[in-house]
C-alpha cells in the first residue's frame, strides 16, 4: 500500500475473503496514511480477523475499523483482543453482527483493561450473554477511555444488566450505553436505576425492547429524581402503560437535564398522555418526545396541542398518530 494520500478505504460487501484480506493486512503493516477501513459483509471469518489483528499490532495510523457481518468468532476476537493490547491509535472498532459470544466478549474485555485509546466499541448482535456482560463490566471498572459501548440485540438479560450497573457506579468516562433488545426486564431496570442515581457521566441510555414494564419505568423515574447528566433515554416498546408514563412525568417535573425521551409503542393511552402534557407546560428542557403508537386518542392529541401552545421548545413525534 504505497499510496501516500488515501485516508479512507471502503470495501464492504465485496466478499474479499480471508486470502485477500491477508494481502490487505500485509499492506497495512507499512501504510502510514489510512485512517478508516470499512470491511462490512466481506466474508473474512476468523482467519481474516486474525490477519487484520497482526497488522494492527504494527500499524500506527488506522483509527477506525468496521468489521460488520464477517463471521468473526472466538479466534478472530482473540486476535483482535491481543492487537488492542499493544495498538495505540485505534479509537473505533465495530464488530456488529459477528458470533463472538461470551468468550469473545471476555477476550475483548481483557484488552479493554489495558488499552487506553479505544473510545467506541460496537458489539451489537453478537450472542453475548450475562457472562460476557460480566466480563465487560469488570473492564469498565478500570478502563478510562471508552465513551461508547453498544450491546444492543444480545442476550445479557437481568444478570448482565446488574453487572453493567455495578460498573456504571464507578466508571467515569462512558457516555453512551446501548442495550436495545436484551430482555433485561424489571430487575435489570431496577439495577440500572440504582446506578443512575450515582453515575455522573452517562448521557445516552437506550433500553428499547427490554420488557421493563410499568414498574421498571417507575424505578428509572426514581433515578431521574437524582441524576443530573442523562440527556437521552430510550424506552420504546416496553409496555410501561399509563402508570409508567405517570411515574416518568412526576420525575420530569423535577429533572431538568433530560432533553430526549422515546416512549414509542408503550400503550400509555390518554391518562399517560395527559400526565406528560402536564410536564410540557412546566418543563422547557425536554425538547424531543416520541409518542408514536400509544393509543393517545383525540383527547390526548388535544392535551398535547394545548401544552405545546405554551411550550415552543419541544418537538413531539407521533402526537397525531393513534
Amino acid at each position: 500500500m504505497a499510496n501516500s494520500i488515501l485516508a479512507i478505504l471502503e470495501m464492504y460487501n465485496n466478499s474479499i475473503g480471508p486470502n485477500e484480506v491477508q494481502a490487505l493486512s500485509e499492506a497495512l503493516k507499512t501504510n502510514s496514511t489510512l485512517i478508516t477501513l470499512l470491511l462490512d459483509s466481506d466474508s473474512l471469518g476468523d482467519n481474516g480477523g486474525e490477519a487484520l489483528a497482526e497488522a494492527l499490532k504494527i500499524n500506527s495510523t488506522l483509527t477506525t475499523l468496521n468489521l460488520w457481518f464477517n463471521s468473526i468468532g472466538d479466534s478472530g476476537a482473540l486476535g483482535l483482543s491481543e492487537a488492542l493490547k499493544v495498538n495505540s491509535t485505534m479509537t473505533t472498532l465495530s464488530l456488529r453482527n459477528n458470533p463472538i459470544g461470551d468468550s469473545g466478549a471476555q477476550m475483548l474485555s481483557e484488552a479493554l483493561k489495558i488499552n487506553s485509546t479505544l473510545t467506541s466499541l460496537d458489539l451489537c448482535h453478537n450472542s453475548i450473554g450475562s457472562n460476557g456482560a460480566q466480563a465487560l463490566s469488570e473492564a469498565l471498572k478500570v478502563n478510562s477511555t471508552l465513551t461508547t459501548l453498544d450491546l444492543c440485540q444480545n442476550l445479557i438479560e437481568p444478570d448482565g444488566a446488574q453487572a453493567l450497573s455495578e460498573a456504571l457506579k464507578v466508571n467515569s468516562t462512558l457516555t453512551t450505553l446501548e442495550l436495545y433488545c436484551n430482555s433485561i426486564g424489571l430487575n435489570g431496570a431496577q439495577a440500572l436505576s440504582k446506578a443512575l442515581k450515582v453515575n455522573s457521566t452517562l448521557i445516552t441510555l437506550n433500553l428499547h425492547y427490554n420488557l421493563i414494564g410499568p414498574n421498571g419505568a417507575q424505578a428509572l423515574s426514581e433515578a431521574l429524581d437524582f441524576n443530573s447528566t442523562l440527556t437521552t433515554l430510550g424506552l420504546s416498546h416496553n409496555s410501561i402503560g399509563s402508570s409508567g408514563a405517570q411515574a416518568l412525568s412526576d420525575a420530569l417535573m423535577i429533572n431538568l437535564t433530560l432533553t430526549t425521551l422515546n416512549l414509542r409503542s408503550n400503550t400509555i393511552g390518554f391518562q399517560g398522555t395527559l400526565a406528560l402534557s402536564g410536564v410540557l407546560r412546566v418543563n422547557s428542557k425536554l425538547t424531543a418526545l416520541n409518542l408514536r403508537n400509544n393509543l393517545i386518542g383525540p383527547r390526548g392529541v388535544q392535551a398535547l396541542t394545548e401544552a405545546c401552545s405554551t411550550n415552543s421548545n419541544v418537538t413531539i413525534a407521533g402526537s397525531l398518530f393513534q
